[in-house]
């Protein structure tokens, strides 16, 4: 059960690299990138590909929203004896040097979507807390990630559009996250399925770049507001400044009328001085990263789901037509604008991901029942 990878000091356990250190079959270790030119009118593009070691695949999406039009090709195979082999049919995640420069690719010919990509880094990786949840006695989340914003160069073609893609211009973020969360085909919900209020899931993911900085913000809530995550940090440009803790986390959403889309955010950092930094957050293009991706709203192709020994696939749809009571259950991730306004009275301006999704009761916003709207 050797690989080549047992041939480098890597390992973290007394085990084989291929076998991790946990037999979950909910272990997975990813791969996220997003990509836009800043402007709603252009592509905005997220990318995903995961390992999964106890589940014996590797796979992966490409998902873009151009327009009303919603686009993903997505790959899947049998994870072969090296884990470092991250490439799936058309699809490739290459590292061309750790922690700076990635390249992703989706070759022609497999749906309208394609692109050659390189994400050069321009702030340090930056690993965010470690993200626990248990519900019953089950560990439902235990796992570990890291953020960076940079800038992409390459091509990309969408619906038959070419867009040359120039670092000064095209801007994102990345990420890259492993441990246990929930993958694969689903299982049996068993007593957890009469644990209502600790199925419900409140999330706010935000990158925003800013000209000297980033910042990341994590917030993810039970029902009544109790948080399993909150987390705020500004990420400086200069190595050697280390990320700044802002404080705890406050925020106030408001809908798009008729459903539970946010048409705006402000987010509040809040130190026990008292010190508050404020951001108001306006999303401008929403991909929903939940349909054909893998996300879990089709019991046909879920994160890790065994699709056979290879599997490319390609599908669209128009987002005005997208169906409404399945969009209550998906995740977003919105190209946003921020305005940033710094304890001593400062403001900046940047742009990034605002990511978001409300499923189920949520007692702040007045959601009693999942499918509840504004």
């Amino acid at each position: 059960m050797l690989s080549e990878m047992d041939d480098y000091p890597i390992h973290q356990v007394a085990e084989v690299v291929r076998h991790v250190g946990t037999s979950d079959r909910n272990f997975y270790d990813r791969y996220y990138f997003n990509c836009h030119h800043g402007n709603p009118d252009d592509p905005w593009l997220i990318v995903g590909l995961g390992v999964y070691p106890n589940l014996g695949v590797t796979d992966c999406f490409a998902v873009v929203r151009h327009g009303d039009e919603h686009i993903v090709v997505r790959g899947s195979k049998a994870l072969g004896d090296n884990r470092n082999d991250l490439q799936v049919g058309p699809f490739l995640v290459e590292i061309l040097d750790g922690l700076q420069r990635i390249r992703v690719q989706l070759e022609p010919g497999h749906g309208d979507l394609s692109f050659d990509l390189i994400f050069d880094a321009d702030s340090p990786a930056a690993l965010e807390p470690r993200h626990f949840q248990r519900q019953l006695e089950r560990v439902t989340f235990d796992t570990m990630r890291f953020v960076q914003t940079g800038r992409w160069t390459g091509a990309l073609t969408v619906d038959g559009n070419d867009f040359v893609v120039e670092p000064d211009t095209w801007r994102g973020n990345r990420d890259r996250s492993w441990g246990v969360r929930p993958v694969g085909e689903a299982e049996p919900a068993g007593r957890r399925a009469a644990n209502t209020d600790a199925t419900s899931f409140f999330w706010i993911y935000s990158v925003m770049r800013f000209e000297d900085y980033a910042v990341s913000v994590i917030v993810q809530e039970l029902r009544t507001g109790e948080r399993i995550m909150g987390d705020a940090r500004r990420i400086w440009n200069d190595p050697e400044r280390e990320a700044e803790w802002l404080g705890r986390v406050e925020h106030e959403v408001t809908f798009v009328p008729g459903g539970r889309e946010p048409a705006s955010a402000t987010l509040r950092f809040v130190k026990p001085n008292g010190d508050e930094i404020r951001v108001e957050c306006s999303p401008q293009l929403g991909n929903f990263i939940g349909f054909g991706t893998g996300y879990g709203l089709e019991q046909d192709w879920r994160h890790g789901m065994w699709q056979g020994d290879e599997k490319v696939e390609s599908l669209r749809h128009k987002v005005s037509e997208l169906d409404a009571t399945m969009k209550l259950f998906c995740p977003a991730d919105y190209l946003a604008t921020f305005e940033l306004t710094d304890v001593d009275g400062s403001t900046t301006s940047g742009q990034g991901l605002f990511e978001f999704s409300v499923i189920g009761p949520h007692d702040q916003y007045g959601f009693t029942e999942y499918t509840d709207v504004k």
